[in-house]
């Protein structure tokens, strides 16, 4: 007989009972095996705030209702604060509380369901951050001026990571990506993201200097209003605003904001945008560099412009023009008057021949031979005076040519200024001798040695 009930009508035994807690024991156990992990969908009622710090409330759907427990060691986790009339999505365990015999339900997670219930819990939470001043602007860091090396929090598997590492990849050549792997959807993606953070923070304690993380990506593509709720969560917004490392929010939504997005120290439309915000201070970099060099060449090429300009002036002066026409001068009547004086050596040495040939004609031998020794040995003594006498004119008249050079050289412009002074000249470009003869306000070139400068007169002293 297959049917328990009749056949315990032919039992010879009597059935032994079951104590209440033994039936309640077999109970719960069956319950939570049974129902070990379920999703239940209605409305709180009842919200009660232990201070132990566990939740109880009822969750009802207008037509029955059951209990739930949320626990401590759970609940810290709910991203909001729970309230009556909220409609909400719970995963439990479905049990028995033994000592009440009363059916229940032990809960692990909680959200809001719908957008209604999502703004709702949205604004909860973002009037609590605000009171506590986590979304004052002098709480911002700004990011460094050269980030070396750019955390990325997000999942490996998301467009977000691979359009960073492309904008990166593009736009700098010293920039370094290191990606953090967190879910940025479902039930645990906002304590993923958090401890993302967190280990970064910790990352940078242990290294060097050249190898910490500079700056901190967070964020994800967009989606619904439940997709992107691990970005609302208060715990993540915490961690956010207590990290060492400035964080830029990504989270790929044009519109909305989230509350990473209002604790972020920057925020960026979309992760693209903010490996652009990263990439931009190299290329401004780069761009001012460029403008700088060209503006020195220009600078270069317009000073040797002026300084080329300003040779040709000097080599076009008279004084350059004059001084080698008066030196060929000089030259000219130096070869002149040594030729003169040749000449008329050379006269006087052959009248001198001549006449001394007649005497000679007119002495007897012996006296003309006596006479001719006399008057040989006094003409080479004579030969010898004249040749030392142009020796010493030529060398007169070549000392006299130096000290003229010396003179020349002596009083040209150029060696006035070498020795410290200078010409001032007014703007019609005369020469200014005299203090009277300008006045306060007046524009004046001063020419020295090397340059020229231009000046002002601030005062005149006569």
């Amino acid at each position: 007989m297959k049917n328990p009930l009749l056949q315990s009508l032919f039992d010879d035994q009597e059935p032994q009972p079951l104590t209440v807690s033994q039936l309640n024991a077999q109970v719960k156990s069956e319950l939570e095996r049974r129902f070990r992990s379920v999703w239940v969908e209605g409305e709180i009622i009842n919200f009660v705030a232990a201070r132990s710090g566990h939740w109880y409330f009822t969750l009802h759907d207008g037509f029955t209702q059951i209990k739930v427990a949320l626990y401590k060691g759970a609940n810290w986790r709910i991203r909001f604060q729970p309230f009556d009339g909220l409609q909400v999505r719970l995963r439990g365990q479905v049990s028995l509380y033994e000592p009440r015999g009363e059916y229940q339900m032990l809960a692990e997670s909680l959200e809001p369901v719908g957008e209604g219930a999502l703004k709702v819990a949205f604004e909860e939470i973002k009037a609590r951050l605000e009171r506590e001043g986590l979304f004052d602007d002098a709480l911002k860091r700004p990011l460094p001026a050269f980030p070396r090396k750019i955390g990325v929090v997000t999942s490996p598997n998301g467009a977000a990571f691979f359009d960073i590492l492309h904008v990166l990849s593009r736009r700098t050549r010293s920039v370094s990506i290191v990606l953090i792997p967190a879910r940025v959807q479902g039930e645990f993606a906002g304590e993923e993201i958090r401890n993302g953070i967190l280990s970064a923070n910790q990352f940078n304690l242990g290294a060097e200097e050249p190898n910490r993380i500079d700056v901190l990506i967070v964020g994800r593509g967009g989606g619904s209003s439940e997709d992107l709720w691990a970005f609302n969560e208060e715990r993540l917004a915490r961690t956010i605003r207590a990290s060492a490392i400035p964080v830029i929010s990504a989270v790929g939504h044009e519109i909305d904001f989230t509350i990473a997005d209002l604790v972020a120290d920057l925020r960026a439309a979309t992760p693209s945008a903010a490996a652009e915000i990263v990439a931009q201070r190299e290329d401004e970099i780069e761009a001012y560099i460029e403008g700088r060099t060209d503006d020195l060449v220009q600078i270069m090429n317009f000073k040797m412009l002026q300084a080329r300009t300003d040779l040709q002036e000097l080599a076009l002066s008279p004084v350059f023009a004059e001084f080698p026409g008066m030196v060929k001068d000089l030259r000219y009547q130096l070869e002149d008057s040594t030729t003169r004086m040749q000449d008329v050596l050379t006269e006087k040495l052959g009248d001198s021949r001549t006449r001394l040939e007649r005497a000679a004609g007119r002495l007897s031998p012996i006296r003309l031979a006596a006479r001719v020794g006399a008057n040989g040995t006094r003409l080479a003594l004579l030969d010898q005076r004249q040749r030392t006498a142009l020796r010493k004119a030529i060398t007169r008249k070549d000392e006299n040519l130096k000290i003229g050079m010396a003179s020349l050289d002596a009083l040209s412009p150029l060696a006035v200024l070498g020795r410290g002074f200078s010409l001032a000249e007014n703007e019609k470009g005369e020469i200014v001798r005299d203090a009277s003869l300008v006045k306060k306000g007046d524009k004046l070139k001063i020419r020295l040695k090397k340059g020229k400068l231009e000046a002002e007169v601030l005062e005149t002293e006569k």
